[in-house]
């Protein structure tokens, strides 16, 4: 059997989970657009709202699924599967118990619902609507610690298929059932449904690949690698409480301190924004197995080449996408759900600075997650949930809706930006990050520069939405790509990802015999 790659796992992995999940986002814009026109403003209003408090729940995982994964990569580089199966016999178990955890902790906030609502819609049925989001969440959980070990076996477009697949398939059952009823809990229970048969398949295909999985082993982890993995655990902690506090807070921010119909309206720009963000994550998240292996296989000058040109793809992409949201998010809205869901300008801007910075976080986040440096700046995770919390509110007080992400960029600026590279620099590449600083300094101001040159240029017309949108959308895929082109044709970083990208055809051709030119 021919062996695959690294770089073949992540071409693969990348290019169909770019596909899947686009594909999957159109399905879910449609859904949304149906959703909002058929449903009122207090049911777009509860939705962020509930999925909001449901990811704060998600705390309880405590980032085991991204230290078990780690953990993984050495077991399956050594073919040893004993290991495997004591490690995913501790995935279940824990998985289990965070089930039950989020559907006890979940259960015990029903009474304090009113308190994060300022303005409580008109909703009937409120409490059974929770219940319902809530064993969604619970279902979950449930069978879905396999997929880990398929992800770690650098199989991530496996499960993208699985989960997109049925993801899609809800989408279209909660269509019909908006179109033909107009009834939100039937709306909730297809999304249970269809959540629980994506679990079940998935755990089967893991059982075909790994039929080990269904073996009984009863061999146990030693007391050095309990303390390792929980380390990691305990560092996962804290990533996690800082992660679900910078981007999950904001919908319970809004909704607590402006009103919950302001907080509907952010839902649809969080919709669009996260949606982008989700294609070029899974497009990043492709690669995360493949630098797993890197990690455990490969000395850090080739680590820091390989992180390099991933950064450098990385801010490319979530640049141009940052402009092409700035520009074109609200002729989009407003042509899709209407004036009444429109942003000031202001707060787009914020949104879409706050988008880039943290895609340009992503190549680090990937890099050092994969090697497993999760314990050197835990505490970092802590001081930015405290400080994204305290700044957002005291802006809210002042700037309502543009205050809270203010406070997102605040907080993560004056830590994740900085520190995070640090970490990766000192620990796993063991050289000195200043030059690496200067360079992400340098691209900042050149990015900067390329989204005053375009908005400029979007700004020379101004129309209707349909043809503002047409405008823009030609400007945004022409002048920044262009200009970043003109800019960085010359640096070793253009010149790598050029080599890599004639490998991909050269391997394209090979195996389907057809020529790309």
């Amino acid at each position: 059997m021919e062996r695959i790659s690294r770089t073949e796992h992540s071409v693969r992995n990348t290019t169909i989970a770019f596909a899947a999940q686009s594909a999957a986002i159109l399905m879910g814009f449609v859904t949304r657009v149906v959703f909002t026109r058929t449903l009122s403003e207090g049911y777009v209003g509860i939705n962020g709202l509930f999925t909001d408090i449901l990811n704060i729940l998600s705390l309880s995982e405590l980032g085991v699924g991204t230290a078990i994964t780690y953990a993984l990569y050495g077991p399956i580089a050594k073919k040893d599967i004993q290991k495997q199966q004591v490690l995913m016999r501790l995935f279940k178990n824990f998985y289990r118990l965070t089930a039950a955890v989020v559907l006890i902790v979940g259960l015990m906030l029903i009474p304090f619902l009113d308190v994060l609502m300022k303005d409580r819609p008109d909703v009937d049925h409120l409490i059974l609507i929770y219940l319902l989001y809530l064993l969604n969440s619970v279902v979950s959980y449930l069978l879905i610690y396999k997929r880990t070990l398929i992800d770690a076996c650098q199989l991530n477009y496996l499960t993208v298929l699985y989960h997109k697949g049925f993801l899609i398939l809800q989408d279209i059952c909660q269509i019909i059932i908006l179109l033909v009823t107009g009834n939100f809990i039937l709306f909730l229970c297809a999304a249970i449904l269809c959540t629980f048969m994506g679990n079940v398949m998935m755990s089967r295909k893991a059982d075909q690949l790994f039929p080990f999985l269904r073996e009984k082993c009863t061999a146990k982890l030693c007391d050095t690698e309990k303390k390792e993995i929980g380390n990691n655990v305990k560092a996962m902690l804290m990533h996690k409480i800082g992660n679900v506090a910078v981007n999950n807070t904001d919908n319970l921010l809004i909704s607590s301190l402006v009103g919950v119909i302001s907080a509907g309206i952010y839902s649809n720009y969080y919709l669009v924004i996260g949606s982008i963000r989700q294609i070029l994550d899974q497009a990043f998240q492709g690669i995360a197995a493949s630098v797993g292996n890197l990690g455990v296989t490969e000395n850090s000058e080739k680590k820091n080449r390989i992180f390099l040109q991933t950064f450098f793809i990385g801010q490319w992409m979530y640049g141009i996408a940052g402009i092409c949201l700035l520009e074109m998010l609200n002729p989009f809205i407003e042509m899709a759900f209407g004036r009444k869901y429109l942003f000031p300008e202001e707060i787009v801007l914020i949104l879409c600075i706050n988008f880039f910075i943290t895609g340009t976080r992503k190549a680090v986040l990937i890099f050092k997650e994969s090697m497993g440096l999760f314990w050197y700046d835990r505490y970092k995770a802590i001081v930015e949930a405290v400080l994204n919390l305290v700044i957002s509110i005291v802006l809210a007080i002042k700037l309502g809706v543009a205050g809270i992400f203010l406070g997102t960029f605040m907080s993560t600026v004056l830590t994740s930006l900085w520190i995070e590279p640090y970490v990766l620099y000192k620990h796993s590449f063991h050289k000195n990050p200043m030059r690496f600083f200067t360079r992400y300094a340098c691209n900042m101001l050149i990015m900067a520069f390329v989204w005053w040159c375009t908005h400029y240029c979007c700004m020379l017309v101004s129309a209707g939405p349909l043809i503002n949108l047409l405008f823009r959308i030609l400007v945004c895929m022409s002048i920044p790509n262009l200009l970043l082109w003109l800019i960085y044709r010359k640096t070793s970083e253009w010149q790598d990802t050029v080599l890599v990208l004639e490998r991909m055809r050269q391997k394209l051709e090979k195996k389907t015999g057809i020529r790309v030119s």
